[in-house]
């Protein structure tokens, strides 16, 4: 049973005797019960609009096969009346098996003893679709649908909702909105859009824009088709609203990118050191050298293998060489421009791209790498030495594509062991 506090100000009709007035008006009127989805009492223009011969036949009529979307229907219209006091809209009927589609008033009440929600209905108009089975069946599958559809007019007021969007939005009439939001602009989670998007619509826009909606279940990601239309009766212009949820598929997106980013920055990224990898060296070469080509600028090409390391892994632990590694590469780091790229190709092997255009500042830079690598490292509370072996090489002059400027750098560096190591050579 509802929660019967929220509908105190409803009229309560207790018996059927406080009904006997509407006898007396010719149109149609019923009164329904929604908890126990059944009439509650007809007048005889009721009775006779649905072909029967008697109240009671009317109370007894059995409505076992109505589906859950016809129930949902009437309970929506009740909520609605609640709220605005009287509704009006469509509704498709079927007396003796025949569809009618009437422009009906609801009422919400409640009946007898035990306070059932009611809805008193009154028959106001009979509009012209009933020979037009297409128009009751787009009727019929806009109420079913689980796509929340809304007609709004101009001023962002809803003239009619099908249940899906009132599962949605209703709670939005149960907390405090402030006067400049409007009903329309109250779904959105932020109203500056809402706004935006009414007076896009307003200036005659149609389309289908992507907005975060602020619903029942909180904030989904829907997609909104806004088609202008008018009001089959008076002709006053209006705008449907239909929402498609794609928040999973959104989320499912997202994730697909963040696996996608993770998997480059493994590509891009040395696992151990987290300085760059040769493959983002590989391809951030190609750019820098193409661009210092364009402008003809020289860069510096820098093989830097360490000295000393296997000493390390032969006497302490594996995790100890791996500290080193570490230590190295933040050293590295520290020491070079912000502009330049360092990567780690494997082993105790980094390469450098560096801004140094000429000899002097490649040898000098290529000093004080060797002065910051050789300070000791703590080791297992043990202090190690490791030194670097650096040969250089210079581009254009000694390549103009990574491979060449490598190989003649890594020639560099082999000068520099056997002569001792700790030091650096130029490319000869």
């Amino acid at each position: 049973m509802a929660n019967l506090s929220q509908y105190g100000h409803l009229v309560h009709i207790q018996t059927i005797e406080e009904l006997k007035l509407y006898e007396l008006i010719p149109n149609v009127v019923w009164v329904f019960d929604i908890d126990k989805h059944g009439w509650w009492w007809g007048n005889p223009a009721a009775i006779d609009f649905w072909g029967l011969d008697s109240l009671q036949s009317l109370i007894d009529k059995d409505l076992s096969g109505d589906t859950q979307g016809a129930r949902d229907r009437t309970l929506q219209t009740f909520e609605l009346a609640v709220r605005e006091g009287l509704t009006v809209d469509p509704w498709t009927t079927y007396p003796n098996g025949k569809p009618k589609t009437l422009l009906m008033m609801h009422r919400a009440v409640l009946l007898g003893p035990g306070k059932h929600r009611g809805i008193i209905a009154y028959i106001n108009e009979q509009v012209n679709m009933g020979e037009q089975p297409e128009n009751l069946l787009l009727m019929e599958a806009m109420r079913y649908t689980r796509v929340p559809a809304t007609t709004f007019t101009l001023n962002g007021d809803p003239v009619v909702e099908n249940p899906a969007a009132t599962d949605a939005y209703n709670y939005i009439h149960n907390q405090p909105v402030s006067k400049d939001i409007c009903p329309f602009v109250a779904r959105f989670t932020d109203p500056a859009e809402g706004r935006a998007c009414l007076e896009r619509v307003k200036a005659g826009e149609e389309g289908r824009w992507d907005f975060i909606m602020q619903t029942l279940d909180g904030p989904r990601r829907h997609s909104l088709d806004i088609r202008r239309t008018r009001h089959p009766l008076n002709g006053d212009f209006l705008f449907l609203v239909v929402e498609y949820d794609f928040t999973e598929l959104h989320e499912a997106l997202e994730e697909v990118e963040t696996a996608r980013a993770k998997l480059h920055d493994i590509a891009m990224k040395d696992a151990l050191t987290g300085v760059h990898s040769l493959h983002y060296m590989q391809e951030a070469a190609t750019i820098e050298l193409t661009h210092a080509a364009v402008h003809q600028q020289a860069l510096s090409v820098m093989f830097i293998d360490l000295d000393g390391f296997k000493f390390i892994n032969d006497n302490f632990s594996h995790s100890a060489g791996d500290e080193v590694l570490c230590e190295v590469a933040r050293r590295l780091q520290a020491v070079i421009p912000e502009k330049d790229l360092l990567a780690r190709i494997g082993g105790d092997e980094y390469v450098l791209l560096s801004h140094a255009s000429t000899h002097e500042e490649a040898t000098a830079l290529a000093q004080r790498i060797l002065d910051r690598v050789q300070e000791p490292v703590p080791v297992e509370g043990e202090q190690v030495r490791v030194t670097a072996s650096i040969g250089i090489a210079r581009f254009p002059d000694d390549g103009d594509d990574l491979e060449s400027l490598l190989k003649a750098a890594d020639a560099a560096m082999y000068r520099v062991k056997k002569g001792g190591k700790n030091g650096y050579e130029r490319s000869a």
